[in-house]
C-alpha cells in the first residue's frame, strides 16, 4: 500500500508536469517545487469577491507565493488590511495597511514591496479570511501544497489567534482541481476554490 506522502508527491509531479506541458505557468519557472504561478491568476483572484466572508473581511491573510500576488493586490485595493506570512515563516508575518500603500498596491503585493512597505509582526492578528495557494485541490476541500507544510501551519496559527471561525479559500488554475487529493490528519481543508473559470463552494463531507 502506497503511503500518503508518496501519493502526494506523485500527484504534485503530475500537476507540475501537466501545467508546464500545457504552457499555463508564469514566472517563476519552472513550476516544479513551487505553488505554480499561472495564466489568468488575476481572474481567479477576482472570483473571491463573490464570497460573503471575503466581502465582509477587514483583515485578510494571504500566502506569499507569486500565484497569489493578484489576491494580495486586490485585498489592498479593496481597502482591507493584508497579513502576509514571510517565506517559510522565517521572519514571522508582515502586516500591510491599505492607507499606507495608496497608489503602490501592486508593489506592496510583491515580496520585495511587502518587506519594504509592511510592518513585521511576530504574532498573527485576528484575521477574518484566509487565502492559500495550492499545487492541487479537490472539490471536498482537500488542499495539496508544495510539501513544506507551511500553508497548513499558517492556517493553524491564524485560527489559534482568532476568536471566531475563519473561512479559507484557495486560488488556482482549473487544471489543478483534481478528483482526489491524498489526505493526512494534520491537513487543513479549504472552504472555497476560486479558478479562472468558476468559484466552487466546498460542500460538507
Amino acid at each position: 500500500m502506497e503511503n500518503v506522502n508518496f501519493k502526494k508527491e506523485k500527484l504534485r509531479k503530475e500537476v507540475w508536469e501537466k501545467m508546464e506541458k500545457a504552457g499555463l505557468t508564469l514566472f517563476p519557472k519552472p513550476c516544479f517545487g513551487r505553488i505554480p504561478n499561472f495564466i489568468n491568476a488575476d481572474k481567479a483572484a477576482a472570483k473571491l469577491k463573490m464570497i460573503p466572508e471575503y466581502k465582509n473581511a477587514k483583515i485578510v491573510l494571504v500566502n506569499p507565493d507569486s500565484a497569489q500576488a493578484p489576491v494580495r493586490e486586490m485585498v489592498l485595493r479593496d481597502g482591507k488590511t493584508l497579513v502576509m506570512p514571510t517565506p517559510k515563516l522565517k521572519k514571522g508575518f508582515l502586516i500591510i495597511k491599505p492607507e499606507n500603500v495608496k497608489g503602490k498596491e501592486r508593489f506592496a503585493s510583491t515580496i520585495k514591496g511587502a518587506f519594504k512597505l509592511g510592518e513585521f509582526i511576530k504574532e498573527v492578528p485576528s484575521v477574518d479570511f484566509i487565502v492559500e495557494g495550492c499545487v492541487a485541490v479537490d472539490k471536498r476541500g482537500h488542499r495539496l501544497g508544495k510539501g513544506g507544510g507551511y500553508g497548513d501551519k499558517e492556517i493553524k496559527l491564524a485560527r489559534q489567534f482568532s476568536n471566531k471561525p475563519i473561512k479559507v479559500a484557495t486560488t488556482c488554475h482549473s487544471i489543478q482541481v483534481v478528483a482526489e487529493v491524498p489526505v493526512d490528519v494534520h491537513d487543513e481543508k479549504v472552504d472555497y476554490i476560486a479558478t479562472e473559470k468558476e468559484l466552487i463552494k466546498v460542500e460538507g463531507e
